[in-house]
């Protein structure tokens, strides 16, 4: 089941990410180099002096590369969709800006484009193929953001979490109302750790105060863009700088016989951060204590595409298939939904920078909808996205709708919520931190 959007930003899917998709009739080939197709890629807008850029990556890691381009520059590859040829978008420019751009231009770009693997085709797919069978043949998933998003030394990363707890923004030493209740579930930040790790904190708080499973199934937001399917698990053990965190085998074992398509897109789990950055914390707050395993989960899709009735029976189908084999194993375990909240700004594809009015007026937004998570309410929180139109870009739906739906849970609670600060445009992302008994 492939979904795509074609040739513009979406608002639906993760933000910041163009889906150019070539939009053509069955059977009908046409030359890529006249008709090039942008991957799906992120872009940011980014100021040097009087001058205003777009710099561009590819969030799927296939890629290393950026590119910063003028915003003339930009201009020309949105229209990089496979249905305009080099010839209509140089009309357009014309058009557009009022001057002539030599067609050797637009070819150079389109060779460094594909060259930096930014583009569809005949290079892009054999670096797939080869970055598919790296990742099936590597003993474990190697840590993709330790000296990024979190220390990469395992005693600085130690001393970096507990610090997170005790921090003016964390939970403090202040015991929590549920300590030694059986937790079933969290939500959390897929932030950067350096900045958001407070806000982590508070929920797992509650976790290291409750009775700890041994067994933890984390739903992560795919916020890369790569992933066609609304789920892709993995087995995968994962590597951190605290050690080997293992991956349970009789539960994914049993959803691989199961459902075994939901592994298909097992590679979009090496350029995630979501799952990544809750392993540092589950390793200093269970691991200390006793041996757990994982059960990691990629989700990607919306409230808006939940509308699309084949998408919703696949979503339905893996989510009662995961929880059928969750009753047959008969073991507790935990749910993490990690995923962000609201995107606002000129990097997530609003017209003007958010103000404290427009921040202040998503946050009352986010705290309502919010409301609907703390009771249990699936269908209600799609239907509050769907009713803005997901206009606020909730890129955490996917792993919060699935956690609703699995979990067994008497209610949530909101305990933090807070924002990042994303670029010099003011762009913001909200998150939140809950617990769940």
């Amino acid at each position: 089941m492939q979904r795509h959007n074609a040739g513009r930003l979406s608002l639906q899917r993760p933000p910041f990410i163009f889906y150019n998709v070539a939009a053509m009739s069955a059977g009908t080939v046409r030359d890529p180099k006249q008709y090039p197709v942008l991957r799906n890629l992120q872009y940011s807008p980014i100021k040097q002096g009087e001058d205003s850029y777009i710099v561009l990556w590819d969030p799927s890691g296939l890629s290393q590369e950026k590119l910063v381009l003028p915003l003339n520059y930009f201009f020309i590859i949105q229209h990089f969709d496979g249905r305009h040829s080099l010839t209509d978008i140089l009309s357009l420019y014309l058009k557009r800006f009022g001057e002539f751009l030599l067609p050797a231009k637009i070819e150079r770009l389109v060779r460094e484009l594909d060259e930096k693997l930014f583009l569809e085709g005949a290079r892009a797919e054999a670096a797939l193929a080869r970055a598919i069978d790296a990742y099936r043949q590597a003993p474990c998933r190697k840590p993709t953001f330790a000296g990024r998003g979190y220390e990469a030394d395992g005693t600085k990363l130690s001393r970096q979490i507990e610090g997170f707890f005790s921090s003016q923004e964390g939970p403090g030493g202040k015991p929590s109302a549920h300590a030694g209740k059986p937790i079933k579930g969290l939500v959390t930040p897929t932030y950067d750790l350096k900045q958001a790790g407070p806000i982590y904190a508070w929920a797992y708080k509650e976790l290291r105060e409750a009775v700890q499973p041994a067994l933890y199934i984390i739903l992560g937001a795919a916020s890369a863009g790569s992933m066609t399917s609304p789920f892709a698990a993995t087995d995968k053990d994962f590597e951190t700088p605290l050690g080997l965190v293992q991956t349970d085998r009789a539960v994914l074992s049993r959803l691989r016989d199961r459902l075994p398509d939901s592994f298909q897109e097992d590679l979009c789990h090496q350029a995630e951060p979501a799952i990544e950055f809750q392993l540092p914390f589950l390793q200093e707050v269970v691991g200390r204590e006793k041996a757990f395993t994982i059960v990691p989960i990629l989700c990607s899709f919306s409230a808006l595409e939940m509308a699309d009735h084949e998408l919703r029976q696949g979503v339905k189908a893996f989510l009662d298939g995961l929880q059928e084999i969750l009753c047959e194993d008969g073991r507790p375990f935990c749910i993490i939904a990690a995923g962000e909240l609201a995107h606002l700004g000129l990097r997530y594809g609003d017209k003007e920078p958010p103000t404290d009015f427009s921040f202040h007026r998503s946050m009352q937004r986010d705290l309502e909808m919010l409301k609907l998570v703390e009771e249990l309410k699936a269908d209600e929180f799609a239907n509050f996205i769907v009713k803005e139109e997901d206009r606020r870009r909730i890129s955490g739906f996917a792993p919060i709708y699935s956690l609703l739906r699995l979990i067994q849970a008497e209610k949530g609670e909101v305990l933090r919520y807070d924002r990042g600060i994303t670029d010099q445009f003011n762009s913001t992302v909200t998150y939140v931190s809950m617990a769940f008994f």
